[in-house]
């Protein structure tokens, strides 16, 4: 788990991490948007939303590890439905 991860196991998608700017992604070399989706397809959160939750639960996690603190798991309070419908 140290060390550089792999990363491009999805074919065409790019997700990138900038500190100040947070995550994005492109497919295929055009912007695309990252989604909370149900098994039965409905979709619960995108965009912006999900990019901001997904990077904070990350860097949370991480300033745990760095902490030394006993615990690694991070979750996020809930995204409220209808989020998917928000304008970026």
């Amino acid at each position: 788990m140290i060390g550089t991860q792999p990363t491009g196991a999805i074919n065409g998608v790019q997700i990138s991490a900038v500190s100040h700017e947070g995550l994005s992604v492109s497919i295929n070399g055009k912007p695309g948007r990252l989604a909370i989706i149900t098994e039965d397809g409905q979709v619960i959160a995108a965009g912006k939303d999900v990019a901001r939750e997904a990077q904070a639960v990350a860097v949370n996690c991480y300033r745990n590890f760095l902490q030394g603190k006993g615990f690694l798991r991070i979750l996020s309070k809930p995204i409220q439905p209808g989020a998917a419908d928000a304008p970026e």
